[in-house]
């Protein structure tokens, strides 16, 4: 996953923006940036966890895993 994006890197650079921002406007639009980031990351979890139970449970991937061991 070296090359899927640091959703809760960039959720925590948004966190950090709002916490210095002095203008109410940019405090708000830091935070929901935040919570879009934190979503993201969210999401990206799941897609992994579904992928990693679809691909234990399909056939072919056992096959091919039983032939190469």
């Amino acid at each position: 996953m070296a090359n899927q994006p640091d959703y809760r890197a960039q959720a925590a650079k948004c966190r950090a923006e709002a916490e210095a921002a002095t203008l109410d406007n940019v405090r708000e639009q830091r935070l929901r940036a935040e919570a879009a980031w934190l979503d993201m990351a969210l999401r990206q979890e799941q897609v992994a966890r579904s992928r990693i139970a679809r691909e234990a449970a399909s056939p072919a991937v056992q096959t091919i895993t039983q032939e190469t061991t």
